[in-house]
């Protein structure tokens, strides 16, 4: 399931869509499968290289008596920084003021915690930092194909396409080729992805299953599921191994192609590889595909599976499974489920809360959404608006518009901030209002809405304000608003042509 939202979506990104129906793709597949890989496989040897000793053999005599500093301390005081613009040099150069010393280990795990809430900007500001401090920070290959990773997400797969050309012929290997490859497949780029497949493929570094999956993704992602089952037949033909990955990629192309009998076959096919375990995700996998095709029974079976395979403190299955029994519309599961979930682990993020919202909102279950709202309201840090969305989005349809106001209004006073979705929201409230003027006001404020690029307005909401532009006569307002679509580069989308016209 999480290749979907691992390599081109994440859990997160929800725009009130469930999060059974978001991700369907095998967990445990991120866009960094490679960098994990990676990491899995590295050697005790980098920590060595990453000694004090090390660092004292290269002349830096001071590092030798100073105190040790904990990765997470360093980790807490760059993720709590009142300005994110000072960037990370800042706080590292600090710790290195106070005497602090700063080892490649640390700073590496700093690294990997940034990444993991998605704190790309600062993760790669730590690299930055380490790449001028060349005599005390050796760079490794991994090293390199985590950057390159980081600056596809942060600036761009241009930059990232710059960085990977001028590296020396010795950083280049299986890992940056492969995080080149990452970085392609969640911009869906097919032509360049399946280039630099057929380069990998030439030097050697596709012998094992994960770039045949990364690109199977990209297939999947862009709906081509004859694609898929041309890399599967092309992998048996050079007798490499498909992994729990690819059988879990090969299911969700069969389900999303409708056909229940060749995603069982798939299954039938890897439980008789005796290589493979099928795992919780495998079955949240078919049941989000049941669910999709109907066939509710066969869904629910899979769930219970689901549930006996879970090892470990893992939140991500819980969350599949509070959502794919709202999906089957089993609300006591829900319920149990989360209380489960809850028995378990001490604190809930903000994506288990928005898991269980979306839960029993698209079940009905209205009161019981707002009670695990304002269970949210006690405990959260910081206002997340994708929460609040839930909640505003099911007053604005049910005609709601001044609750809807009154959660933004709290939000506001709160110290939140409103994304993109929120003002949009807002945005359908006035166009159900017939207030044109303060609609196109909301619009405006979510163009505006700093990292907005993954944002677009729904086609629908445009319609409806042209017809109301129509209806009024107000041609003012409609040139406004194809102004503003102009302005944001919105106009040349095809999905706006039918309504501009």
């Amino acid at each position: 399931m999480l290749i979907q939202s691992g390599i081109v979506r994440s859990p997160l990104q929800h725009n009130h869509v469930s999060l059974a129906h978001s991700l369907s793709f095998p967990a445990g597949f991120p866009s960094s499968a490679f960098l994990r890989t990676v990491r899995a496989r590295k050697p005790p040897m980098v920590t060595v290289r990453c000694s004090i000793s090390q660092v004292h053999s290269y002349g830096t005599v001071d590092y030798e008596g100073r105190p040790p500093i904990k990765w997470n301390a360093v980790y807490r005081r760059i993720s709590m920084m009142e300005d994110p613009e000072m960037g990370s040099a800042t706080v590292l150069n600090q710790c290195e003021k106070e005497g602090k010393r700063l080892t490649k280990w640390e700073l590496c795990r700093v690294v990997r915690q940034l990444r993991k809430f998605r704190r790309y900007k600062p993760a790669l500001e730590v690299y930055e930092w380490m790449n001028n401090k060349k005599e005390r920070f050796r760079t490794s290959t991994t090293d390199t194909a985590i950057q390159l990773d980081l600056i596809a997400k942060v600036q761009g797969i241009i930059s990232a396409e710059n960085f990977f050309l001028k590296l020396p012929d010795t950083l280049k290997d299986n890992r940056t080729y492969g995080a080149l490859l990452n970085a392609y497949v969640r911009a869906q780029m097919r032509e360049q992805a399946e280039s630099l497949m057929e380069k990998m493929r030439d030097r050697g570094y596709a012998r094992n299953a994960l770039p045949f999956n990364v690109i199977m993704t990209l297939y999947l992602n862009l709906k081509d599921y004859d694609k898929v089952d041309l890399v599967v037949s092309q992998m048996e033909e050079e007798n490499i191994p498909l992994d729990i990955y690819s059988y879990n990629i090969w299911l969700s192309s069969c389900g999303y192609q409708g056909s229940v009998g060749k995603m069982e076959h798939v299954f039938l096919q890897m439980k008789l590889d005796r290589t493979i375990n099928p795992n919780w995700t495998t079955f949240s996998t078919m049941a989000s595909m049941y669910i999709k095709l109907g066939q509710m029974e066969k869904a629910e079976d899979c769930l219970k599976k689901v549930e006996t395979r879970i090892t470990g403190r893992n939140r991500i299955s819980y969350h599949y499974l509070i959502s794919l029994y709202g999906g089957v519309g089993l609300k006591e599961e829900v319920y149990r489920i989360w209380n489960i979930y809850k028995s378990i682990f001490p604190s809930i993020s903000n994506l288990g809360y928005h898991t269980m919202i979306s839960s029993l909102i698209r079940l009905g279950d209205i009161r019981g959404a707002e009670q695990i709202f304002e269970e949210w309201l006690l405990v959260k840090s910081t206002y997340d608006p994708r929460i609040v969305n839930l909640l505003m989005g099911w007053y604005v349809r049910e005609g709601l518009f001044e609750k809807a106001k009154g959660l933004f209004d709290e939000m506001v006073e709160g110290g939140g901030k409103a994304n993109s979705s929120t003002w949009e929201i807002l945005a359908e409230g006035h166009i159900r209002g017939k207030r044109i003027s303060e609609a196109l006001s909301c619009l405006k404020e979510a163009v505006l809405v700093e990292r907005s690029k993954t944002w677009k307005p729904k086609p629908a909401n445009i319609c409806s304000i042209l017809k109301l532009c129509e209806q009024e006569g107000d041609s003012g307002s409609k040139d406004y608003l194809v102004g503003l679509l102009r302005q944001t580069g919105f106009l040349d989308d095809e999905a706006y042509e039918p309504y501009i016209l």
